[in-house]
């Protein structure tokens, strides 16, 4: 069994690790859910609009300002590993406290010095998000067994608004509090009151029981799976598409003459866009056999919305925003292609482990690739193209993960 088959065994034990009832689930662990979820985009999305000020800043390049932008997907692929290890230790409420504290952290550390604090403190604060990204939907499914797809909606709408809470608050903060390093440290204060009231919410919590020997996972590696490889590939080229967009639009629009304010906006328009499909589309479309049709339906637009912004990016932002985030909505249907392609609770985490651990670090290779490609074009068009293909590809594979079969 090869390493990476060992951390999608281990990260397929979580289910077995943690037993309905480890947090009981009621009103305030549900509104410590919710403000946890809306703390895991804002460090990310709040960058954008920002970008070019920062990069002025601090005299940094196109290249640094990738780096900073693949960070994310950096700390998300190595957080299957971590997350459960710490939970297994110190118990989920314990552990999910830890993470908000390291994005809160990360949050105020990343705007007191130069270019390399800078990288340095979003890499804490998205340590922080990528661990709570993995636990968060455990406490979902055993604190709320008789809600979990009520409560698997929620959290994504929460999520999807933070996203866009992210961008479209950023730039007034900004000229409230005087400069962009106010404007991003000023979200360190949600992720205090998130973890305030967690602290509330999980108090008395413990460590879960360990599960019996010989039941942690069958062994069988779906690195040979066909299908889990679609949905890996389906998982990891919509996060492509979703990171680049996240930390470079704004940049594009703002170059195509759009106001940094009006950039921001239109990015939190976005994200916004997602929240009703995350509430109504994803589970409409699990009631049928094949969700292939979903998925490419929301694709179209996705697609024509970045031809628009390749082409006349001035000439229409909105629409083209509109359609972009109609495209970008698919990453609702991302998770529930994976827990539908799987028979168990143990197969959806494995798939679930595979399809973040291999998607996320594709996601971190696109804004590199889209800053780099700038740099070395000194315009949009060939990082556009670029885009272009991978979204081609996400349909492609999305059309595939769809189909009723099993892994």
């Amino acid at each position: 069994m090869s390493p990476f088959d060992e951390s999608l065994e281990l990260e397929g034990s979580i289910e077995t690790e943690w037993r309905p009832g480890v947090i009981t689930g009621g009103v305030l662990l549900g509104v410590a859910v919710i403000l946890v979820a809306l703390n895991l985009r804002p460090a990310i999305t709040s960058i954008g609009p920002m970008l070019g000020e920062m990069r002025d800043d601090l005299g940094a390049t196109a290249t640094w300002a990738g780096v900073l932008t693949t960070l994310p997907g950096l700390c998300f692929a190595a957080a299957g590993l971590a997350a459960p290890l710490l939970a297994r230790r110190f118990g989920i409420g314990a552990a999910i406290a830890s993470a908000l504290s390291v994005l809160a952290v990360g949050l105020v550390l990343r705007v007191i010095d130069g270019p390399y604090v800078v990288l340095g403190g979003t890499l804490v604060a998205t340590a922080g998000i990528a661990l709570a990204n993995v636990l968060i939907p455990v406490v979902i499914k055993d604190s709320f067994p008789a809600r979990v797809g009520m409560m698997t909606g929620v959290y994504t709408a929460a999520l999807q608004g933070g996203g866009a809470l992210g961008s479209a608050l950023t730039p007034p903060l900004e000229n409230a509090f005087g400069g962009w390093r106010q404007g991003l440290g000023a979200w360190s204060v949600l992720a205090v009151l998130a973890l305030l009231v967690w602290i509330l919410a999980a108090r008395g919590a413990g460590r879960a029981p360990v599960a019996e020997a010989g039941k942690q996972g069958s062994g069988r590696s779906l690195l040979r799976s066909p299908l889990a490889w679609m949905v890996t590939l389906f998982f990891g080229t919509q996060a492509f598409l979703a990171y680049v967009v996240m930390g470079w639009l704004p940049e594009v629009m703002i170059d195509a003459g759009v106001s940094k304010g009006d950039s921001g906006l239109l990015l939190g328009l976005i994200s916004l866009i997602a929240v009703p499909i995350s509430l109504v589309v994803a589970p409409m479309a699990a009631r049928h056999k094949s969700q292939s049709p979903w998925i490419v339906g929301l694709g179209v637009p996705g697609f024509v919305g970045m031809v628009g912004m390749m082409v006349a990016p001035a000439a229409s932002p909105l629409l083209w925003c509109l359609l972009i985030g109609l495209g970008m909505s698919v990453f609702s249907l991302a998770l529930t292609v994976i827990a539908l392609r799987a028979r168990t609770g143990e197969d959806t985490a494995r798939l679930s482990g595979m399809a973040q651990g291999i998607g996320y670090l594709m996601a971190a290779v696109g804004p590199f690739l889209f800053g780099l490609l700038h740099d070395l074009t000194h315009g949009w068009t060939v990082p556009w193209i670029m885009m272009l293909a991978v979204f081609a590809a996400q349909m492609t594979f999305g059309a595939f993960a769809g189909r009723r079969r099993f892994v």
